[in-house]
C-alpha cells in the first residue's frame, strides 16, 4: 500500500493528512480509495449538470467534496469546489461543465493510478 500512498503524495494529496481519518491504516485507506472511485455521485452530477437541475447537482458535487476532502485528495478537491461554490448560489450555467469534464480527467488519473496499485 505505500506505493499507492506514496503516488497519491506525488500527485499532491494530502495522506498524511487524511490517514488519522482512516485509523493510519493504510490496507482502510486503500479500501475506501477503490470505493471511492466508483462512487455513482460523480456520473449523477454530469447528468445533473446537463438537464441544469442545480439542486441536485450540488448535492452530488457537495457529497463529492466532502469524501473528496477527506481522503485528503486535494486535485481533485480544487475542481470539486469550483462546481460546488456556484452550485450552493442556484447557477447551474454551462460554464459548470468544463469543470466536470476537468474532474472527470482528473479522476480517470487515480483510476489508473488504483490499476497499477493492484486494486
Amino acid at each position: 500500500m505505500n506505493a499507492l500512498l506514496d503516488e497519491l503524495r506525488t500527485m499532491g494529496c494530502d495522506i498524511d493528512g487524511a490517514m488519522g481519518r482512516f485509523l493510519n491504516k493504510e490496507d482502510f485507506y486503500a479500501r475506501c480509495y477503490k470505493k471511492f472511485l466508483d462512487d455513482p455521485s460523480f456520473a449523477a452530477l454530469g447528468e445533473a449538470l446537463k438537464a441544469k437541475k442545480s439542486d441536485e447537482a450540488f448535492h452530488h458535487a457537495h457529497t463529492l467534496k466532502g469524501v473528496i476532502a477527506n481522503m485528503g485528495l486535494t486535485p481533485l478537491f480544487d475542481i470539486v469546489v469550483q462546481i460546488v461554490e456556484p452550485l450552493r448560489h442556484g447557477s447551474c450555467g454551462d460554464d459548470l461543465m468544463p469543470l466536470y469534464e476537468q474532474l472527470m480527467a482528473e479522476l480517470k488519473k487515480y483510476r489508473l493510478l488504483a490499476n497499477r496499485a493492484g486494486l
